[in-house]
């Protein structure tokens, strides 16, 4: 069957979404923590947000940004490809933010099409927080030739299996894991709620939010490498590639990938058994 082309709406690359302000509290960077099951006792008492809490903030703003140049039609087509996140600081209770997006570049292929948006987090004052860079997958929809700036690289090296692997972490997904993040990240996408949407869009039943594997991944790596100090945490960057199901089991694999400026790369991994759900792992921690 042919891959249909769809005519993408190039006027919108470069244009930012109107400002979302967000008002952070303890209360709600400790339910993110909790549905997560992040064990760092500074973000279960919501006294520091987790790395993976930046994207709540800009939730509302990255989907809109995509669909100012993907058609409005293609929502229910849309997967998370691709996230990387680079901190500039953490986010802390009582900050006032101010969000804005904008899509950047889109590149069709016959297999599906990805929109990158751009997101930056400030404060009320100016000072830059934390940028996103969102890809947003069309599956089975051609945009033709693509426009447009690329996310930033973070491919695995493919010689790093090699070598000796930096850390092992083994965590469980939790049965009502979609049901506790949904409010807790105001992701309220059906197929993660909806056993029957979720079958009809194709899927094996519901499935756990990719920024909440993400979110396991990311407190791995800061039990491991961080001594728990998100602040040490400089860059996130994962590719999504299969979904995770309530009640699985995942492992991610670290390797050491190199140091640079006073911080070390680990390239990493995650899967469910022998299958990969997350590939093209990156964390950045501050030495």
């Amino acid at each position: 069957m042919t891959t249909p082309t769809v005519e993408f709406d190039t006027s919108g690359i470069g244009v930012w979404t109107d400002p979302e302000r967000f008002e952070v509290t303890a209360d709600r960077i400790a339910e993110y923590a909790a549905a997560t099951n992040d064990p760092i006792e500074r973000h279960l008492r919501g006294e520091i947000a987790p790395p993976v809490f930046a994207v709540v903030p800009a939730f509302t703003s990255m989907a809109p940004a995509a669909l100012s140049v993907a058609p409005v039609e293609l929502l229910m087509k849309l997967v998370h490809g691709e996230q990387d996140f680079h901190f500039h600081r953490a986010i802390r209770p009582g900050d006032s933010l101010v969000v804005r997006a904008k899509p950047v570049g889109f590149t069709g292929r016959e297999n599906g099409s990805t929109v990158v948006v751009y997101v930056e987090t400030r404060t009320e004052s100016g000072e830059l927080v934390n940028e996103q860079w969102m890809t947003a997958f069309f599956r089975k929809v051609d945009a033709g030739p693509g426009l447009g700036d690329e996310a930033p690289g973070h491919r695995l090296d493919e010689t790093l299996r090699g070598q000796t692997l930096a850390a092992r972490a083994r965590q469980h997904i939790d049965d009502d894991q979609t049901f506790r993040y949904s409010p807790a990240s105001g992701d309220p996408m059906p197929i993660h709620l909806d056993d029957e949407i979720a079958r009809m869009s194709g899927l094996p039943g519901i499935i756990n939010h990719g920024l909440c594997t993400m979110a396991f991944t990311s407190w791995a790596a800061l039990t491991e490498f961080a001594d728990g100090d998100v602040e040490r945490l400089k860059r996130l960057a994962v590719r999504f590639a299969k979904p995770v199901l309530p009640g699985q089991d995942i492992e991610t694999r670290f390797w050491r990938a190199g140091s640079e400026s006073g911080a070390t790369a680990y390239a990493y991994e995650t899967g469910v058994g022998d299958e990969l759900v997350i590939k093209d792992g990156l964390a950045v921690v501050s030495d």
